[in-house]
């Protein structure tokens, strides 16, 4: 039955669309619920779509929290927004929970206790239905506070020591071992490690994840080569570089807990004036935006960000949909980007240069004696996923 017209003296209301799809109230609300939808006839939901349209009729979102006693928004709670990284993630988490007709309210801790702790309570003034954290430490008492007062958390691109809270993250310790692998092809033996902060899961379970490749190649592990940061940015990562340095240890290549560490070693290595890769290779971790666009570009270990979103916002509706769901802990698989800041070892008197790894753009003109194509990219992805490995289908 097509739609009937009305005169309407003001907004459209529920009941406004039920007598022009000429269907009862009821189905008007289940047709526009996109998460009971399926509830009703295809043809039934279509025809009360196109009357919504027609009446440009809008749900009013506090009515429906009164009636479902849920607000349909999700607190998402973000470490630091100026890491382009995080954009993707947001993006993720956004995209999936529209599909379900949730909103994200996203707040910015910049890695502050305090902040964070306020932006939980407003968002719980507010009535969220659930949290998305990006910004977890290995022992959070934070979260584990929200998770006892019977919160719906779920963890992204971090999680916690315990298996009690839904996570999900990139198989930091494959990643790794991808990046270990790609030098030790190239020839290298003696190679550091410029880990991130061990408070955060990432930084811990990549330099597991580093000395378990290393063994795993019967590489020699040496302490001397390992130097930790207390944050993942770039001035860290000079700051640990030139402690790597100053040690006078024999190594060619650096894996760094992440691309902005690896950035900061580049920084170190121009003011040593030593070559990157013809010296000493460079990998990073995450592939954020625009490394690739560095002199030399950043060989690194992809990270699939948006994909780690769009898991999250499926966790937490499988956590919203069902009290009985379980606290499923996913890893998504990495790739290895390679790109110009990995070569083959050379010999110890090619180490030395005037001009050295720089930050300039990749169709910047090499350095005479500089190896390699600049736009040059290959991608190894990782083998056979573990059986936490989980890709978006098997939330669908």
């Amino acid at each position: 039955m097509p739609p009937r017209k009305l005169s309407l003296a003001g907004p459209a209301t529920l009941r406004d669309v039920a007598r022009v799809a000429g269907v009862h109230p009821g189905t008007v609300s289940r047709a526009l619920n996109p998460q009971t939808r399926g509830l009703v006839n295809e043809r039934t939901a279509r025809r009360v779509l196109e009357a919504a349209e027609e009446l440009g009729y809008r749900p009013n979102p506090i009515a429906r929290g009164l009636r479902t006693n849920r607000s349909h928004t999700i607190g998402v709670l973000v470490p630091d927004l100026m890491n382009p990284l995080f954009a993707a993630v947001v993006r993720g988490i956004e995209d999936g929970l529209r599909e379900a007709g949730y909103t994200p309210l996203i707040a910015n801790t910049d890695n502050d206790a305090t902040r964070e702790r306020v932006a939980y309570e407003a968002m719980s003034a507010r009535q969220v239905d659930g949290f998305i954290a990006a910004t977890a430490v290995r022992d959070h008492w934070l979260l584990a506070d929200q998770v006892g007062a019977g919160a719906k958390v779920v963890l992204v691109n971090r999680r916690v020591d315990s298996d009690a809270i839904p996570a999900v993250t990139g198989n930091d310790h494959e990643g790794i071992r991808l990046a270990v692998e790609h030098l030790a092809k190239l020839g290298h033996r003696r190679i550091a490690h410029v880990a991130g902060s061990q408070a955060l899961y990432t930084g811990w379970s990549r330099h597991r994840g580093f000395l378990d490749a290393m063994r795993a190649r019967r590489l020699e592990v040496d302490p001397g080569l390992v130097v930790f940061s207390d944050a993942f940015n770039e001035r860290e990562g000079a700051r640990c570089c030139g402690e790597l340095l100053d040690r006078r240890r024999d190594f060619t290549a650096i894996v760094a807990g992440n691309d902005l560490l690896a950035l900061g070693c580049y920084d170190a290595l121009e003011e040593r004036a030593l070559r990157c890769p013809e010296g000493v290779s460079v990998v990073g971790y995450n592939d954020m935006p625009f490394v690739e666009r560095f002199r030399p570009p950043l060989t690194t270990v992809r990270v699939p960000h948006y994909e780690l979103g769009a898991t999250a916002a499926a966790l937490m509706l499988e956590q919203l949909r069902s009290r009985e769901a379980p606290p499923r802990q996913l890893e998504l698989a990495p790739e290895l980007v390679i790109r110009g800041s990995t070569a083959p070892v050379a010999d110890t008197g090619d180490r030395a240069t005037t001009r050295t790894a720089g930050k300039g753009p990749a169709g910047q003109r090499r350095t005479e004696g500089e190896s390699g194509t600049a736009g040059e990219t290959r991608t190894a992805r990782a083998g056979k996923a573990d059986r936490n490995t989980a890709s978006l289908d098997t939330l669908q």
